[in-house]
C-alpha cells in the first residue's frame, strides 16, 4: 500500500507547530501565504505569548480569521527590547505593505524653512527632505503653499536674501527684489554684515515664537524714525510690521499653551479612516494635512492611530508633544520609541479639557469633514469607473488605469510619463517617468519612444509581479494617440505575451478640439462619446494629467541639461569644487583649457585633484 505524502500544515495547526520553537523574547513576526507573500507584520513583548493567540481556533475577528486561514508560513526576528521591535515592525510594514496591516498610503515629506548657516549673509529658503545643510530649520509646514506664503511675508519683514550663493557672489548691482523692497541687497554692500545679522536674529526669534519682541523692536524703530523726520524709513518699517501681522493672521489658531506639538485626530466610518494632523510650532499653527490609511471594518481606533504614528514618524522628526484624539494600545512603548529616535523626551497626551482638548476637537472636526468629502468623491469615482467600463466594453470597472504620454522638443531631452488612476482618483505615488535612452531613435519618433517606455514597463512588471497577484498590473491602458499609436502598442504588448489588457487610444478630433476626441481600439472603428458625457470629462482629466506630468518631467530634465557642464563628468568634482572652478576660471571651457599649474592655483583644488581634472580634459581618447 502506497503511503500518501503528508499535507503541509496551514492556519491554526501551522501556528501551533511554530510555538514549539518560540520563547518569551521580544521581537517581530511575519505571517506568509502559500506564495511566501507577507500577509501581516506584528510586534510582541513576548513572541510565544503573542503568537499563541493566533493558534486558538476561535474568538477572532473576521479579518484575523481570514489572515490565519491564509497563513502557510511564518518568520521571526528577536530583538533586545520591545521598543526595538516596534521600530522594526513599522519599518517592515512600510517596506512590505502587508495586506492585513493598517497602512499609511501617502507618506510624503513636508517642507521646512531653512536659514542657512554656512555664509556671512545667510539665505532664507524652502527646504524639503533630509536636514543635511548647515543652518536652522523651522517646520514642518503642511504644504509648499503655506511655506511660500510665509516666506513671501518674511521677505517683506526681514529683507533676507533668497538667491543662491553662486548668484550672490556674481551680482554687481542689486536685483529686482531689492527694488521692490523684498531684499536688503547684501550682495552689493547695501547693508552691513552686522545689520544683516541683526535682521537674521529677528527672523529666528519670530520663527521660534518670540514674535512680540520683534514687533516691539520694529515699532520702536518706526517711532524713532518718525521723531527724526525720516518718514520714508518710518513708512518702510510700518509696512514690515503690517506684513508680520499678516503672517500671524494667516496662521489662524495660535495656541498660547502649546509651544511645539502635532495634534493628531482620527475619524472612522464605513470601514474607512481619516487622520488629520495639525502642526503647531513656536505657538503658531503651521498648517494641517489629512491622511487616509488603509484599514478594515473591524480595526479599532487605538490600533489605527498606533500604526499611523509609527509609520508617519519613521522618516520625520517628531515634535516634543503628540496630542491625540484617542489613546494608543501601548502609549509608553510608542513614547519611548519616539524619544529614542529624537534624542529627547516626546510626550503623548490625550487631553480631556482645556486648550489642548479644543485643538483636538478642531482636528477631529476636520477629519470628519475630510472623510465625508473623500467618501463622496469615492462614490463619484466608482460611478465613473463603471461608466468607463460600459463605454469601452470592459468586462469589469478597472481598478488600475495607466495613462502614457511623451514629451520632447524636436527629439531632445525626451521623456516618457505614466500616471495611474483608480477608485481613489489619481495615485501620485505610482506615477513613473522614463528617460528615453534609445540612441537609434530618430528625433521626434513618438512610436519609438512609446515602444521603449512600454517595453521597459512590461519587463519590470513581469519581473516584479509575474503572477499578477500584487495589484501592479493595469486593467486598462490609455494612450495619447490614434490608430497608429494603438497598433504600435498592441504589437509591443504582443511581443511580451500581454494580450489580455484592454487598451484605448485617445486622439483629438478633426478640429483638435477638446470634446471631440476619438477613441481607437485594436481592430475596431473609432468612436466618440457625447460632448457632455461625464466619462468623456474623466478621460480628458486623465489625459491632461498625463500631459502635465510629462511636460513637467521634460522641463526638469531640460533645465538640468541646460545647467550641465563637462565638469559634471570629472571624477571627484562635486557641487562645491564645480562652483570654485567656475568662480576662478569663469567658464567650464576655460577650465578645460587651463594648464596644470593654473588648476593647482585654484582655491580648494588640491594638487592631486588638479592632476585628475587636467588628465580628464587633456588625455581623453
Amino acid at each position: 500500500m502506497t503511503e500518501l505524502p503528508a499535507q503541509p500544515l496551514t492556519g491554526h495547526a501551522l501556528i501551533q507547530d511554530y510555538l514549539k520553537t518560540l520563547d518569551g523574547s521580544p521581537g517581530v513576526y511575519r505571517m506568509l501565504d502559500a506564495q511566501s507573500r507577507v500577509l501581516y507584520v506584528g510586534k510582541a513583548r513576548n513572541l510565544r505569548a503573542r503568537v499563541s493567540n493566533y493558534a486558538r481556533p476561535s474568538g477572532h475577528s473576521g479579518r484575523i480569521a481570514r489572515m490565519i486561514s491564509e497563513t502557510a508560513g511564518m518568520m521571526f526576528l528577536t530583538t533586545r527590547t520591545e521598543t526595538e521591535a516596534l521600530l522594526l515592525e513599522q519599518n517592515l510594514i512600510k517596506q512590505l505593505k502587508p495586506r492585513y496591516n493598517v497602512l499609511l498610503r501617502d507618506d510624503k515629506s513636508f517642507p521646512n524653512i531653512l536659514i542657512t548657516g554656512d555664509h556671512d549673509f545667510p539665505m532664507i529658503t524652502k527646504h524639503r527632505g533630509a536636514r543635511k545643510d548647515k543652518g536652522q530649520y523651522f517646520g514642518p509646514f503642511a504644504s509648499a503653499g503655506a511655506v511660500n506664503r510665509t516666506l513671501n511675508q518674511l521677505q517683506k519683514v526681514f529683507l533676507l536674501r533668497n538667491c543662491s550663493d553662486a548668484m550672490f557672489s556674481s551680482r554687481t548691482r542689486p536685483c529686482l527684489l531689492h527694488q521692490i523692497k523684498r531684499c536688503s541687497a547684501p550682495c552689493t554692500g547695501q547693508i552691513s554684515k552686522a545689520d544683516y545679522a541683526a535682521t537674521v536674529a529677528d527672523a529666528v526669534r519670530f520663527l521660534s515664537g518670540r514674535s512680540t519682541a520683534v514687533q516691539e523692536t520694529l515699532a520702536a524703530q518706526m517711532q524713532q524714525a518718525s521723531d527724526e523726520m525720516e518718514f520714508e524709513r518710518a513708512a518702510a518699517l510700518r509696512d514690515r510690521i503690517r506684513a508680520l501681522t499678516q503672517v500671524q493672521t494667516v496662521q489662524g489658531i495660535n495656541p498660547r499653551g502649546v509651544a511645539e506639538a502635532d495634534v493628531i485626530a482620527l475619524h472612522m466610518e464605513g470601514g474607512q479612516a481619516c487622520v488629520q494632523v495639525f502642526f503647531i510650532r513656536a505657538h503658531q499653527n503651521w498648517g494641517n494635512a489629512d491622511f487616509y490609511p488603509r484599514v478594515g471594518s473591524d480595526i479599532e481606533a487605538p490600533e489605527v492611530l498606533e500604526a499611523f504614528i509609527g509609520q508617519f514618524y519613521d522618516t520625520k522628526e517628531p515634535p516634543r508633544q503628540l496630542i491625540l484624539s484617542h489613546p494608543l494600545e501601548n502609549p509608553d512603548l510608542m513614547q519611548d520609541a519616539l524619544s529614542e529616535r529624537l534624542g529627547r523626551k516626546v510626550e503623548i497626551l490625550v487631553p480631556q479639557r482645556g486648550e489642548k482638548a479644543e485643538l483636538v476637537e478642531g482636528a477631529a472636526r476636520n477629519a470628519r469633514e475630510s472623510l465625508a468629502r473623500k467618501m463622496s468623491e469615492s462614490a463619484t469615482q466608482t460611478k465613473l469607473l463603471a461608466g468607463l467600463a460600459e463605454a469601452f466594453d470592459l468586462p469589469t470597472p478597472p481598478q488600475r488605469i495607466e495613462v502614457y504620454d511623451n514629451s520632447h522638443i524636436q527629439g531632445t531631452d525626451a521623456v516618457g510619463a505614466m500616471i495611474v488612476a483608480g477608485p481613489d482618483g489619481f495615485v501620485k505615488g505610482q506615477y513613473r517617468k522614463f528617460n528615453i535612452r534609445g540612441d537609434d531613435l530618430t528625433p521626434g519618433d513618438d512610436f519609438g519612444m512609446m515602444k521603449e517606455v512600454l517595453t521597459r514597463r512590461f519587463k519590470r512588471l513581469q519581473k516584479e509581479d509575474p503572477d499578477r497577484s500584487l495589484g501592479l498590473w493595469p486593467d486598462l491602458l490609455l494612450i495619447d494617440g490614434g490608430a497608429g499609436q494603438v497598433s504600435a502598442v498592441a504589437q509591443i504588448m504582443g511581443e511580451h505575451g500581454v494580450q489580455d489588457i484592454p487598451m484605448i487610444g485617445v486622439a483629438k478630433g478633426i478640429d483638435r478640439d477638446a470634446g471631440k476626441e476619438e477613441f481607437h481600439r485594436v481592430g475596431q472603428r473609432p468612436f466618440a462619446l457625447r460632448r457632455n458625457d461625464p466619462v468623456l470629462y474623466f478621460v480628458q482629466r486623465m489625459r491632461d494629467e498625463a500631459h502635465r506630468f510629462a511636460i513637467g518631467t521634460h522641463r526638469a530634465k531640460r533645465s538640468k541639461s541646460v545647467g550641465a557642464t563637462p565638469l559634471d563628468d570629472v571624477p571627484g568634482v562635486g557641487a562645491s569644487r564645480k562652483r570654485a572652478l567656475l568662480a576662478h576660471f569663469g567658464s567650464a571651457k576655460a577650465v578645460s583649457r587651463a594648464g596644470l599649474e593654473d588648476l593647482k592655483a585654484a582655491p580648494g583644488i588640491s594638487d592631486a585633484m588638479a592632476e585628475t581634472i587636467h588628465a580628464f580634459f587633456h588625455e581623453k581618447g
